[in-house]
Order: C-alpha cells, then sequence, then structure tokens
C-alpha cells in the first residue's frame, strides 16, 4: 500500500514525521480520511482523536483545534497541542479530569465554567487516546523508538 508523508506541527516541535497509509480525523466539515495523493484541501481541524494507519500498525493522537493541509505528497497538521497515546500519563489525566469534574459540580460563580469544560475535555481526550493507543499496541512509540517488534 502506498504512503504520504504525515506532519503533525505544534508551536514547540514537530511532533510527528513519518510515512503512513492514512489519517482519519474531524475536520470543519465532519469526518475526513485522507489517503495517499490526496486532492489538495486546507482545513480546520477538530479538537480530538485522531487515527493514523501506519505501515507498521495503526495508532492514534490527542490533538487540539488546528489545520490542516494535505497536498498529493505530504500531510501537515498545524495544532496548539498533540500527544501519543501512548505517551499520555494515565494517572495525571485521570486527576486532572477528576479536578474539572469538581469544579464543574461545585457550580459556584467562583468557577470559571468554560475553562472547567476545556480542562475536562481535554482529559477525556488524552484518556481516549491512551487506551485506543494500548489497544493498537503503541505503534507509534515502538516506531519512533526503532524498535521492530
Amino acid at each position: 500500500m502506498s504512503t504520504t508523508l504525515f506532519e503533525v506541527v505544534t508551536p514547540e516541535h514537530i511532533v510527528l514525521s513519518h510515512q503512513v497509509n492514512m489519517v482519519s480525523l474531524r475536520g470543519g466539515g465532519g469526518e475526513l480520511g485522507i489517503l495517499p495523493r490526496h486532492t489538495a484541501l486546507a482545513t480546520t481541524v477538530k479538537a480530538g482523536v485522531i487515527k493514523v494507519k501506519l505501515p507498521e500498525g495503526e495508532d492514534y493522537v490527542a490533538v487540539s483545534d488546528g489545520f490542516l493541509q494535505v497536498l498529493p505528497d505530504r500531510i501537515t497538521m498545524l495544532v496548539d497541542t498533540a500527544e501519543f497515546g501512548g505517551a499520555v500519563d494515565i494517572e495525571r489525566a485521570q486527576q486532572a479530569k477528576e479536578r474539572a469534574e469538581k469544579r464543574l459540580g461545585e457550580r459556584s460563580d467562583t468557577v470559571d465554567t468554560v475553562r472547567a469544560e476545556a480542562a475536562l475535555a481535554r482529559a477525556l481526550r488524552r484518556l481516549q487516546a491512551a487506551e485506543l493507543s494500548t489497544k493498537a499496541g503503541n505503534t507509534l512509540e515502538r516506531v519512533l523508538s526503532g524498535d521492530k517488534r
């Protein structure tokens, strides 16, 4: 099966630069599946968990809102944050989820509801990516570390 270069870029660094068979994500117009040699496209990316199919298997990445550029020979995603599911600190993400739920449950005027909802959504994305990535065998972490299993 053919591949194309997929790059996930945050303001801090390039999170991923690897050949992939397909990328599935939620864009501004709905669900997208991008294959090699896709026609040119530019769209927004909705925060969520993206699925990355590689020659070695599949994996998942939690991403924030951002932008996607697709060219016939490459896919570039620009997001504020991106984290491989296999790299998520599950205990920390679970604690963040519980804190956000607690803040939302307080329902006082001092609680910044929008911030708490965003924190909860972020924690849930990270936990979902971790669970899916574990089921898929943490392919990205293995491949990028040079593990040939």
